[in-house]
């Protein structure tokens, strides 16, 4: 990488450009925030857009469950009861919980993804995990903190963030995305 920081490449780097199928998602999902829950089609477009593989687990979640778990997750101001509520539900880990959380309120919250977590690796903002696999709560909070924090500096929304690493990193990746 040929930046210093995170800081230096977001400079650098900043979109505040949505790819238009998020941005339409994120527009449809205005209700779910408003009523304070999903519904199940809302629930598996979210877990369809961020993990196909894992859509068979999450279909398997009944359309009360889902309803109960997204109520208590959009509800909480707490961030582990948020991130346990989600995935508490099957098919539901940390990556598929914050693209929940990022779809629903993209100001507060980015989606933790693998591109994004090599980024912040490789400039030394996160420290474990370098393949970026196998999130826990402290996990995804570090990188939430991380996230918020340049954000905020930037005076735009966490998904913004993100997304610019996650682009950032698709325009530089050499080899492949999955490391052990």
């Amino acid at each position: 990488m040929k930046y210093r920081d995170v800081s230096e490449l977001l400079v650098n780097v900043l979109t505040r450009e949505e790819s238009p199928a998020t941005r339409q998602l994120i527009l449809d999902l205005r209700g779910a925030r408003r009523r304070g829950y999903l519904t199940k089609r809302e629930f598996l477009e979210i877990c369809r857009w961020k993990s196909p593989r894992a859509l068979r687990l999450c279909e398997s979640n009944s359309p009360d469950r889902i309803r109960r778990r997204s109520a208590t997750a959009l509800a909480s101001r707490n961030e582990r009861t948020r991130f346990n509520a989600l995935t508490d539900l099957h098919g539901v880990g940390a990556p598929t919980a914050s693209a929940i959380l990022t779809l629903t309120n993209p100001r507060r919250y980015g989606v933790l993804d693998i591109r994004v977590w090599q980024v912040l690796h490789a400039l030394g903002s996160v420290t474990t995990k370098p393949g970026g696999a196998g999130f826990a709560f402290d996990d995804w909070h570090h990188y939430l903190v991380t996230l918020r924090d340049h954000a905020k500096t930037l005076g735009v929304s966490v998904r913004t963030v993100e997304y610019s690493l996650f682009l950032y990193h698709q325009r530089v990746q050499r080899g492949p995305l999955y490391r052990a």
